[in-house]
């Protein structure tokens, strides 16, 4: 047998051998931070909360990428905030997304907010696509809940909706959505008690 160090067609020795580390560039990273809302109430309030629905026209998968759906996320967060809605929860996926949303007295009209939310979501992936001027948004539904039941149903509807449509078998692995902020700042027995509403009786209008 010819050693290595006699023969310079053969590997040197294992202990020798050594791969060239490769950069690596974590995309994520390079993305604004999440605007997190606060932890969240959930109890109806004087002031309006709203379960609303949207959808891509056509139902078509234009979200159908990691970045954007990051983008959709961020912007609806920001855009919450920015308009005075607080997000207690929300799912986005690639042709549409679910929210639960508190009002304020000095929140502006929902309508205004998701206009706005539509709007430049709308311009930037199609930026993003070269698709100038190309109508992303269907429409959308807003259900305003008056009682507790239909409240805490679809806040756990909402979280859950990413098992629902079978994308991962624990709703927390979904990173698109509010199940695993919900577990991180919600007391232990909030948990417990959202998750133990039963979801199979919230009807949503063309659910996807």
């Amino acid at each position: 047998m010819h050693s290595s160090e006699n023969n310079p067609l053969l590997p040197s020795a294992a202990s020798s051998f050594a791969l060239r580390p490769v950069p690596t560039i974590d995309l994520k990273s390079q993305l604004p931070p999440k605007d997190w809302p606060h932890a969240p109430v959930h109890r109806l309030a004087d002031c309006g909360v709203y379960f609303l629905t949207a959808g891509t026209l056509h139902k078509r998968l234009l979200f159908d990428t990691d970045a954007k759906r990051d983008l959709l996320e961020r912007l609806l967060l920001c855009y919450a905030k920015q308009f005075g809605w607080q997000l207690e929860a929300w799912a986005v996926f690639a042709n549409h997304y679910h929210f639960v949303a508190r009002g304020h007295p000095n929140s502006a009209n929902l309508r205004v907010f998701i206009a706005k939310l539509h709007s430049e979501s709308a311009r930037q992936l199609n930026s993003l696509d070269d698709t100038e001027g190309r109508e992303v948004w269907h429409n959308f539904r807003d259900t305003k809940l008056t009682y507790q039941h239909a409240y805490l149903a679809r806040l756990n509807y909402v979280h859950q909706n990413a098992v629902k449509h079978r994308l991962v078998p624990v709703a927390s692995q979904y990173p698109w959505c509010s199940a695993a902020w919900f577990e991180r700042t919600a007391s232990a027995a909030q948990v417990k008690t959202i998750y133990g509403f039963k979801t199979d009786r919230v009807k949503v209008e063309d659910d996807y």
